[in-house]
């Protein structure tokens, strides 16, 4: 993977960011000389003489550039230049978005080569990933990498800890060309808010684009200023798909079918009757049928699931659809669908007693309602106690929303510790608890959450539903600004009924 100087100013110039070269005065202000990039990097203890270094990021420093120069780096790209002593400065009007379009040509555009499924959405994304690359996977002999919020795969079968839902779009098509590499010929991928917001996805065209549904989340100072921003930044996967698989009830669908009209973008809507595919959900708790008048795709028939709840055959409906588009027939469709386990999702455990225990990942007000509503529908005589908290540093507004849904559908709350870093979990609690508008939740705060755990399932009883929110099968624990050894909610639970 190379990049010369000359294809760096004509793609430059070719997406309007190129503002001007800044060289010695004997240079002049043209580029000065032809030179071949073997790196590109945004992180100054990697640069050297081969590397075209970004200066990017809120938190930049020009003491950065100046130990990267020190390093032997000549050339560096920025929004503005910099008091230091470098053969060039390459003046551009966006950082971030000369990072995406270089970076994609520097690993020679891997997109091209893959068929790729991007899912947004504010809940579901990573188990309609995980549904759509197994039937993929079925499909076409485990040649599906997968991008997502809990892990990441580039042979299709190696699974490694996500950083980000969705990479820096240098790591993006670094990943990708890898993934290209290994013979992948599929990629499934959340996109998320800050993707667009930042510019991670820059230029990338999707081949299928899944809409799952929109609502307040990732508010905050260092996220999204309000909603409209957050949701502005989630509907540019409208514009940047090929087709479109869109839930036909999520909030503000006339907007997002309005969009794809005006450019010509396809459209297949499931969820209710009014949709082209129709979610049917069927006597078995796990199983669901997908009908629609007019079947293009073929894909009428009963489905089975392993995962619980009528959000996940929703969800499962959006992977069918897409995956569908992207290649896949409906035979393997049914067997992938039915072998798909998402960890952290509604999996769930039995007490000896009968009390059932879920362990999920859910963290706002949307997924902690689905999964609250879910266990109080299924579990009616019985007492539902969940036990959460909510991460530091980081989505403020969650935290008024998972209160709400405590107070709307459980009967006992039990707060502890999730990812607090360097907050204080108690005071996180306390914004929780003030949030559950109902006197008759009965509210415990356990600090330690696998003590917190151990107790909680002590006390459920036969017809009882506890559900363990936030962490899922995590292996860490966010404190300080580290990441600490945790065992995981659903280990903790195994190996107390072991």
């Amino acid at each position: 993977m190379t990049l010369t100087l000359t294809q760096i100013q004509r793609i430059l110039e070719e997406e309007n960011l190129l503002r001007e070269f800044i060289t010695p005065a004997k240079w002049g202000l043209t580029a000065p000389f032809e030179k071949t990039f073997q790196q590109l990097s945004y992180d100054s203890r990697k640069a050297d003489a081969d590397t075209l270094f970004f200066c990017k990021g809120n938190n930049f420093k020009a003491e950065y550039l100046q130990q990267a120069l020190d390093q032997g780096l000549s050339v560096y790209i920025a929004e503005q230049p910099f008091e230091v002593e470098a053969d060039l400065a390459i003046i551009v009007h966006d950082i971030r978005k000369a990072l995406a379009v270089l970076s994609m040509a520097f690993y020679g555009y891997p997109q091209e080569k893959l068929t790729i499924i991007g899912i947004t959405g504010t809940k579901g994304k990573t188990t309609t990933a995980y549904f759509a690359k197994k039937i993929l996977d079925r499909a076409n002999g485990e040649k599906t990498a997968l991008f997502s919020t809990l892990s990441t795969t580039l042979d299709g079968v190696t699974f490694f800890k996500s950083q980000l839902t969705t990479p820096e779009s240098l790591e993006l098509y670094q990943m990708m060309q890898e993934a290209v590499t290994n013979g992948m010929t599929h990629l499934v991928m959340e996109v998320s808010s800050q993707a667009y917001k930042v510019a991670r996805v820059h230029g990338l065209t999707f081949d299928v684009g899944i809409f799952l549904n929109i609502s307040p989340d990732h508010i905050g100072p260092i996220e999204h200023p309000t909603f409209e921003d957050y949701f502005y930044c989630k509907r540019q996967l409208i514009s940047h798909s090929k087709q479109i698989v869109l839930q036909n009830e999520t909030d503000h669908v006339d907007l997002l079918l309005e969009m794809a009209q005006k450019q010509s973008t396809p459209v297949i809507t499931y969820g209710d009757m009014e949709a082209d595919y129709h979610v049917e959900p069927l006597k078995h708790p796990l199983s669901f049928a997908l009908i629609a008048e007019n079947d293009e795709l073929g894909l009428n028939g009963e489905y089975d699931l392993r995962l619980a709840g009528d959000f996940n055959k929703e969800n499962a409906a959006a992977a069918l659809i897409a995956s569908r588009l992207a290649g896949a027939d409906q035979a393997n469709a049914k067997k992938g669908l039915a072998e798909a386990l998402v960890p952290g999702r509604m999996n769930l455990l039995l007490k000896e007693n009968g009390a059932h225990i879920y362990v999920d990942y859910a963290h706002n007000y949307l997924s902690m309602k689905s999964i609250l509503a879910f266990a109080k529908e299924k579990h009616p005589k019985g007492t539902i106690t969940v036990l959460t908290g909510s991460t530091g540093g980081k989505a403020e507004s969650r935290r008024e929303g998972i209160g709400q849904a405590i107070g709307e559908y459980a009967d006992v709350a039990i707060l502890t510790m999730d990812d607090s870093n360097f907050e204080d979990p108690k005071a996180i609690a306390e914004e929780i608890q003030a949030a559950i508008q109902n006197d008759h939740v009965t509210v415990h705060y356990i600090e330690d959450r696998k003590q917190a755990i151990l107790q909680a399932i002590d006390a459920a009883g036969p017809n009882d539903a506890l559900v363990l929110a936030g962490k899922g099968t995590d292996k860490y624990m966010t404190l300080n600004g580290e990441d600490q050894p945790y065992e995981g909610d659903y280990v903790i639970v195994e190996n107390y009924l072991a």
